[in-house]
């Protein structure tokens, strides 16, 4: 990846551990071609509760150490519990707008407004890198994904977005042993078990997961149970939260956590 054919480069991050290797080694490969640190953008999605505490602290701690900007993005209407108040469902595999309108969507924004900057035009077009932290270890689905694809969704006639999976082929050995090189402290919810740093509560969670969560953020998980009677939607097709709070409390420690996506 010649990264000088990019006026500039974006890294999606959610603090967690595959957004911190991924933001680990495009620093390093600016490093190496001479690549400015200024035109290297991280750019995290705020989810409102939604989102494990400390999530967006760590995110500028992890921006600061490399010497590159960070921007919070979030959707104007609201957090993600509102939305799903409003829709009066939870997002699930096939309407994941959890994703395309809390986290791309508002994305796609830092894109137009850095264009303006730059004063794109489609006589004067641009070229945008987004990395992001997706391995192909993670699930067969993200197995299959290109390590380099244009993004026409997120490209206009000012410019071109490419979408780009550094870490593509790491190892979750590879992205820890990435991260203590670093020095950089990992999110707490790493420590109390959670394989990802996504929503607190995901839709894709596995239930010892959920539980691990819930553990953690009683209160947040009362309100997760409040909106899901109001809304009469269970959480996931096959398991409401008020059955995770029902069970919280069983002995399962040793239960290991697979979680696909």
């Amino acid at each position: 990846m010649n990264l000088h054919e990019f006026a500039l480069c974006f890294a999606s991050t959610s603090a967690g551990k595959d957004s911190h290797a991924m933001i680990h080694k495009l620093v390093r490969m600016a490093k190496e071609q001479n690549y400015p640190l200024d035109r290297i953008i991280a750019v995290h999605s705020d989810l409102g509760r939604a989102e494990w505490d400390g999530v967006q602290e760590l995110a500028q701690e992890q921006a600061d150490h490399y010497g590159i900007r960070l921007e919070i993005v979030k959707r104007p209407q609201g957090d993600l519990l509102d939305h799903v108040e409003k829709r009066g469902k939870w997002p699930s595999a096939k309407a994941r707008y959890c994703t395309s309108d809390h986290k791309r969507g508002q994305i796609h924004k830092v894109f137009t407004a850095y264009s303006r900057k730059l004063e794109a035009s489609p006589q004067r077009q641009v070229k945008f890198l987004n990395a992001m932290g997706l391995r192909a270890e993670e699930s067969s689905a993200r197995a299959k994904k290109e390590v380099l694809k244009f993004n026409k969704a997120a490209s206009s006639k000012g410019r071109q977005v490419f979408d780009w999976l550094p870490i593509h082929d790491w190892t979750e050995d590879q992205v820890w042993a990435a991260i203590r090189e670093s020095g950089v402290r990992r999110h707490p919810a790493y420590d109390l078990g959670m394989p990802r740093l996504s929503c607190v509560f995901c839709i894709f969670a596995p239930k010892a997961a959920l539980k691990i969560a819930g553990r953690a953020n009683r209160d947040l998980l009362d309100q997760y149970v409040e909106i899901e009677d109001r809304i009469e939607h269970s959480f996931k097709q096959d398991l409401s939260l008020r059955e995770v709070r029902e069970t919280l409390d069983e002995d399962d420690a040793l239960v290991q956590v697979e979680w696909n996506m």
